[in-house]
């Protein structure tokens, strides 16, 4: 069992979960299909929002009650989520730019290669959060700024090491296109492979860092993109990951009860078993899914980053169906 989901509220876990998993594939089709839905979700709302944390901090500052009462100061105050946050918008706002061709950026090829650079440090933070906790409490744990305790051993140092291996496992750097309806900006040759390398080891980065949000920020939050590309939205599922992870953090960090204190909170188990397994598992998945892009790039005699490397597979082949002419 990797999260205590059973007792009285088991039942509001999982209406919880499901419910924020619905949640997450409506607003990711509400601001993929329109230009109107994006700049609502990632122009608009974080506006707001960022002049709503300046006035906590600036409340904070000066004593306020307030503001040192705030449920978004005191349960999500660490670098980890701001950093996620405007991390994440900003690869909303570029992949827009890239899908409707905004401006110079927009038409631009060197541009193409900004999901890769958004993706790898989006990724890094994790990295980093997860050598953190390493250094923090090795083989022990310590309580965090925001209350929650956290372990510290070797699974965070195996899946600071996926995390690491998950970057080079993106291939086709400048193989970027907009779809026939500028609905969704397209890249075809992160398939299944790196979807599930991915997957399993940001899955294990909640799972060691986020005890109390891995219910929904590692199932999900995670399988709302993917399930959105498997069944209906071939080619976007980076597009999918950016909008999904934006809106849930700007909604965990202004309601972070929903998580931390109410009926549908969920822990894991936080065992340092259980941890070390998954954490070995992400870790043997991402050395698998490196070791078949090279094998990928050798058999086609070409550059894993510079040029595809699963064009003629299915999933690669549906998506550049669905490119611009």
């Amino acid at each position: 069992m990797l999260f205590q989901v059973y007792g009285e509220h088991a039942a509001y876990q999982w209406i919880g979960m499901i419910s924020v998993f619905i949640g997450l594939i409506v607003a990711n089709e509400i601001a993929r299909r329109s230009k109107a839905g994006g700049i609502f979700f990632f122009m608009i709302v974080p506006g707001i929002l960022t002049v709503y944390f300046i006035a906590i901090y600036a409340g904070v500052a000066m004593g306020a009650p307030w503001a040192l009462a705030n449920p978004t100061y005191v349960h999500m105050n660490s670098w980890f989520h701001y950093a996620k946050l405007y991390a994440s918008l900003a690869g909303c706002l570029g992949f827009m730019v890239l899908k409707y061709h905004w401006g110079s950026l927009g038409k631009s090829t060197w541009f193409k290669a900004y999901p890769f650079a958004i993706v790898a440090f989006n990724i890094l933070i994790a990295v980093v959060s997860d050598l953190q906790s390493a250094v923090m409490a090795w083989n022990s744990t310590y309580v965090s700024t925001e209350g929650i305790t956290l372990m510290g051993g070797w699974f965070n140092i195996f899946n600071a090491m996926a995390g690491i291996i998950n970057i080079f496992c993106m291939t086709g750097w400048w193989g970027i296109f907009s779809s026939k309806k500028q609905q969704d900006m397209l890249w075809p040759d992160m398939t299944w492979v790196y979807i599930i390398a991915y997957d399993i080891w940001n899955f294990c980065y909640t799972y060691n860092c986020l005890p109390t949000h891995a219910w929904y920020c590692g199932i999900a939050l995670l399988f709302a993109p993917t399930v959105a590309a498997f069944f209906w939205n071939k080619g976007g599922w980076i597009q999918n990951r950016a909008f999904t992870l934006c809106t849930w953090c700007m909604f965990a960090q202004v309601i972070p009860w929903f998580m931390d204190y109410s009926v549908f909170t969920t822990d894991s188990v936080n065992s340092v078993t259980v941890n070390t397994v998954v954490s070995l598992v992400s870790l043997g998945v991402n050395i698998a899914a490196l070791v078949y892009v090279v094998y990928r790039a050798k058999k086609l005699g070409v550059n894993p980053y510079k040029h595809p490397v699963f064009e003629g597979t299915n999933d690669y082949e549906k998506a550049m169906a669905r490119r611009e002419a």
